[in-house]
């Protein structure tokens, strides 16, 4: 085989080290959480509806969580064979209350209020409405850096 095959690798010395030292982890952006309001139903002493604070989940953690809401289901017509498929409802639901920083979702106490045990269930019952639902599940797609909501990709993919 010719060299011509194989790529050019880039030349060291055109690459400045203060450069490259760019891309260091020090360098990195770090990413603030933010502020919202989830639901009208929760409110404090002056009638306000209480602010949720939420964070940026790594790609390792949405990688997780895909993961954990991804079942093999059998090919129609091929025995033993299966493709992956991502549960969304469940997807959305966890990677919504990995996201929400505050109030605290893992809390027993805030979680025996609401009679549940996890914070996906618990985060269904304090966001019972399903427009607000809606709405929250597509701000933090927004917010997790997703441009379009993951409903949206859904219904493209149908037409």
């Amino acid at each position: 085989m010719g060299q011509d095959f194989f790529p050019k690798k880039l030349e060291r010395e055109d690459q400045d080290m203060s450069e490259f030292s760019r891309f260091m982890k020090a360098n990195k952006m770090v990413k603030e959480n933010e502020k919202h309001i989830v639901t009208e139903s929760l409110r404090d002493e002056n009638g306000k509806p209480l602010e949720w604070e939420f964070r940026h989940i790594s790609s390792k953690e949405n990688e997780e969580i895909r993961e954990q809401c991804t079942i093999d289901v059998p090919v129609t017509g091929k025995p033993n064979v299966y493709r992956p498929r991502l549960k969304s409802a469940e997807y959305i639901r966890k990677m919504i209350a990995a996201s929400i920083e505050y109030p605290d979702l893992y809390d027993a106490q805030l979680q025996d209020s609401y009679g549940v045990k996890t914070p996906e269930d618990l985060l269904l019952e304090m966001v019972d409405d399903p427009g607000e639902y809606n709405m929250l599940a597509e701000y933090v797609q927004k917010f997790q850096g997703f441009q379009s909501s993951f409903q949206e990709k859904v219904d493209e993919a149908k037409n």
